[in-house]
């Protein structure tokens, strides 16, 4: 979804989304145990942002799909050429990967952790630089990257803890 405003576009990503563009663009997400990665080209003011859910998939019986990590980042790096960018000349930031249990309860596959770690090995393989991180913790954040600029705005908020219930509304 974009929503055009006074000289910059808002692009808002759902799970498996991506998006690739030039400093009249500000994508955002929300992300829970999925993560994003963002990648800027500090000289030529482009950037890429994915909203992906796993880490990588099992089987390939389809194309490039930006649900998966090692796919997004490929994906970014296709469109990123078009622009004539090439990835590993652009700086990374890694964001999301919590858990969304309240009451530090952890998720009983750890998906999110496995999401984070796989984020950092793709950048690391790939040669590009992480100049900052916001992952794990608990509850959801709030992305937005503002590519004109590079930077990045991250708040997180903390699953609510639910009340107990009072002693006679218990069976």
């Amino acid at each position: 979804m974009m929503i055009r405003g006074p000289g910059v576009a808002e692009v808002m990503l759902m799970p498996g989304d991506y998006f690739v563009g030039d400093a009249g663009y500000r994508p955002r997400t929300l992300l829970g145990s999925c993560v994003s990665i963002t990648l800027w080209h500090r000289a030529q003011r482009i950037g890429a942002m994915s909203h992906f859910l796993l880490a990588a998939r099992t089987c390939h019986d389809e194309g490039i799909d930006g649900r998966y990590g090692d796919e997004a980042l490929q994906l970014m790096t296709i469109k990123l050429a078009t622009f004539g960018v090439n990835a590993a000349e652009c700086e990374a930031k890694i964001f999301g990967g919590a858990s969304m249990m309240a009451g530090g309860l952890n998720d009983t596959v750890q998906v999110g952790q496995k999401n984070g770690t796989a984020a950092r090995l793709l950048l690391r393989q790939a040669g590009i630089a992480v100049v900052s991180e916001s992952l794990y913790g608990h509850g959801h954040r709030n992305i937005i990257f503002d590519i004109a600029s590079g930077d990045v705005w991250a708040r997180q908020i903390k699953p609510a803890v639910p009340a107990p219930m009072p002693e006679r509304m218990r069976a």
